[in-house]
């Protein structure tokens, strides 16, 4: 019998979730979905990090690991189920080492010299940065996965569609949308160093890592820089179910005095998937408010969420939490400017159209996203360290104002946090490995001769 692939025996898991809604109270149903749970997980390409293994420990009471594959010499796999892993287990590895394998990964998969080096500079400034969920994290399950599925190209040329002295619409043609943001942001510069202020819009792009990368790169040069892009659908509107805006980010950078700039990059939703399945792992109820579903129930049940959300009947609500009791219009708001700068001027897709999946055939399919880059100049209002200072003097402010009793005794300011963490991180001597990335690399090795040519024992194989 020919074993399924990982998509079928997803989209059976799929299935069995959907049409089974009290499933998990179903010792039969909870072993089949063990079952198949299992033959997913060994299956060879597998994502090891999807939400389905999440699901079938908190909610199905099914604990599978995603075996760890190890390649043998004739092709075939041989799984090794992973363990807890302890803190000082946990390797560490130099940064300039984890940005060269990146970068050599970009390469494999055809992409320019530039586009590679350009790729690795983002994401490994995410691990730099404490960012973990945006760095290794997402080379090979959100760029190189994508790439093989065909729904993200390696090598695409950015075309500028329309430019005038301050402002460009530029199409990305579903190319590295970590390539594609960094060459608007320095259009943007460009432009504001030129005429006082810069606009660019991207058009057809892909996921473009941390947006916080993008304002800094503008208060490097002395701007203030403004990003944000759209997503999948994940938020519902205030007084609304259903997901329609994605967790877009709001992101400033501003120049300042500090060692370090102020940036604030942040979801406009009160949670993400990812801090759901945290309170999972803890058995912790979901705070009232962040959650609802389709019957306008604000949930708390973290179980129930975690299933239902991967089925679309549930949905994040924006910062502020449901409904107006504590703004929640606010956030609303602010995610809905995101998705209109990053689709309005471009004609570009939302909602259900960058969902990713076709919901009739459940295969993955491209998310065209849009970004905007604003870039300011401050010279071209006022000498350039009279307003660091002056920012300096007010972020200090805030800082040493009085703090509260029941607090950690520190105040911190936009940025502050990642600074903490780079050099926590460079006096460690680099970053943390942990085994579900180890094995991500060993897949990538593998899957490229190139790579496994060059990388033929990595710092932590024995």
């Amino acid at each position: 019998m020919t074993a399924k692939s990982s998509t079928t025996l997803r989209t059976e898991l799929l299935e069995l979730i959907g049409t089974n809604p009290g499933g998990h109270l179903n010792t039969e149903i909870c072993s089949t979905f063990g079952t198949k749970l299992q033959a997913y997980a060994d299956s060879p390409d597998t994502d090891t990090s999807d939400v389905l293994f999440a699901i079938g420990k908190a909610v199905y009471g099914v604990s599978i690991t995603p075996t760890t594959k190890i390649r043998k010499t004739n092709g075939t796999t041989a799984a090794a189920t992973t363990t807890e892993e302890k803190e000082e287990d946990v390797p560490i590895v130099e940064f300039a080492y984890m940005r060269r394998f990146m970068k050599d990964v970009f390469l494999a998969y055809g992409c320019t010299e530039d586009q590679a080096d350009t790729s690795a500079e983002v994401l490994i400034e995410a691990d730099k940065r404490g960012i973990d969920s945006h760095g290794l994290g997402r080379l090979k399950p959100i760029y190189c996965d994508r790439i093989d599925k065909g729904i993200l190209w390696a090598n695409k040329p950015i075309t500028v569609l329309k430019e005038s002295k301050t402002t460009a619409l530029v199409d990305g043609n579903l190319g590295l949308g970590l390539y594609i943001g960094p060459h608007c942001m320095d259009l943007a510069i460009k432009k504001a160093k030129e005429f006082g202020v810069g606009f660019v819009v991207s058009q057809n792009s892909t996921h473009y890592g941390i947006a916080g990368y993008y304002a800094t790169m503008a208060t490097q040069k002395g701007c203030i820089g403004f990003t944000g892009t759209n997503a999948r659908p994940s938020i519902a509107p205030t007084f609304g179910v259903e997901p329609m805006l994605g967790t877009n980010p709001l992101t400033f950078g501003i120049p300042t005095s500090d060692p370090f700039p102020f940036v604030i990059d942040g979801a406009t939703s009160v949670n993400q998937r990812g801090k759901i399945e945290k309170y999972a792992r803890s058995n912790e109820p979901t705070p009232r408010g962040a959650v609802i579903d389709h019957d306008g129930i604000e949930r708390t049940d973290t179980h129930g969420i975690l299933r239902d959300m991967i089925l679309g009947k549930c949905a994040l609500t924006p910062v502020g939490g449901a409904g107006d009791a504590m703004a929640g219009y606010k956030g609303y708001g602010w995610a809905t400017v995101v998705e209109l700068l990053s689709t309005a001027f471009q004609s570009g897709p939302f909602g259900e159209a960058v969902c990713g999946m076709d919901r009739e055939t459940g295969l993955p399919k491209p998310m065209p996203l849009g970004h905007f880059f604003l870039a300011i100049d401050v010279e071209a209002i006022c000498p350039l360290e009279t307003f660091k200072v002056n920012a300096g003097n007010l972020l200090g402010a805030l800082r040493e104002s009085k703090k509260s009793p029941k607090g950690p005794g520190r105040i911190w300011t936009a940025g502050e946090i990642e600074n903490d963490a780079r050099l926590a991180r460079t006096a460690q001597g680099g970053m943390k490995v942990l085994k579900v990335l180890q094995q991500n690399m060993i897949d990538l090795r593998e899957q490229h001769p190139s790579l496994k040519e060059k990388y033929g024992k990595l710092p932590f194989e024995s």
